[in-house]
């Protein structure tokens, strides 16, 4: 008997050994699921959070994540950071040469100079929009042309470009910034619009798109999760369906604060 069990053991160890080996075939997908876990809990935490708290957290990452940004390309960009070589302002120049002077400094900064400004860029303009969408609702044009106006005057000011009339550069520079963050936002509405079959899962989409769960919409059309389903869903049903475990808790705290889905499609819509 003893002789028999010394014999099974190497082929134990053996499917062990082969078990684990199938368990960490794909390591880069568990992280992955791990990290989206991470940020559907998050996003859920952020969502019973004050509108202050929130605005906060998403300015802070913001900030972080620009200024990571702009000193990557004050570190890559030559002559200091900046492409192009600045000239020296004449002796006695008019004050609109040394204003141009100032924001092509401005612009050719080093990687400090850079991430400071990139940092106050993007760290306005997401703490705006996220005030904006927990006023308004839902994310709109309205809300992403107010944070890019707030973000360029901003940059604006930080930067030194606003010599020798600040206010009037720095309201200049936020009008620029939101025509242009408008046009962009109104162009990728456009080009990313559901084709007109998908009608039966509007409510859906714009739930999912106001969750930040959009990847999530094939899921539901997998199981023929249409608009009319939207009241009665649980927890059981989004199980079936492959969503994970939070951003289930998202989508079901958001039937349980709004009643149904179907009235606050609709109010937002």
């Amino acid at each position: 008997m003893e002789g028999m069990g010394q014999k099974r053991r190497p082929l134990v160890v053996m499917a062990s050994a082969q078990a684990a080996s199938r368990g960490g075939a794909n390591p880069l997908a568990e992280l992955t699921d791990r990290v989206k876990t991470l940020e559907a809990g998050l996003r859920a935490w952020l969502a019973k959070q004050p509108t202050h708290v929130e605005a906060a957290v998403a300015t802070a990452v913001g900030a972080v994540q620009g200024g990571a940004l702009g000193g990557l390309m004050g570190t890559l960009a030559p002559d200091g950071g900046s492409p192009f070589p600045v000239p020296q302002p004449p002796p006695g120049a008019d004050p609109n040469a040394l204003a141009s002077f100032k924001q092509a400094q401005a612009l050719a900064g080093g990687p400090l100079v850079q991430a400071r400004n990139f940092a106050v860029m993007t760290g306005a303009n997401a703490g705006i929009s996220c005030v904006m969408r927990r006023i308004r609702g839902v994310e709109d044009v309205q809300g992403s042309m107010a944070a890019a106006f707030g973000s360029g005057a901003l940059f604006s000011i930080v930067s030194g470009m606003g010599s020798p009339n600040p206010v009037a550069n720095a309201i200049t520079t936020g009008v620029a910034f939101a025509v242009f963050q408008g046009g962009f936002f109104m162009i990728g509405q456009k080009f990313s619009q559901p084709p007109s079959e998908d009608i039966y899962y509007s409510r859906g989409r714009n739930m999912l798109k106001q969750l930040g769960l959009q990847n999530y919409e094939k899921n539901f059309k997998k199981g023929l999760l249409t608009d009319q389903t939207l009241p009665l869903l649980n927890d059981s049903a989004l199980r079936d369906v492959k969503i994970p475990p939070g951003p289930r808790l998202l989508i079901l705290d958001h039937i349980q604060r709004f009643g149904t889905v179907v009235q606050i499609s609709e109010t937002l819509s």
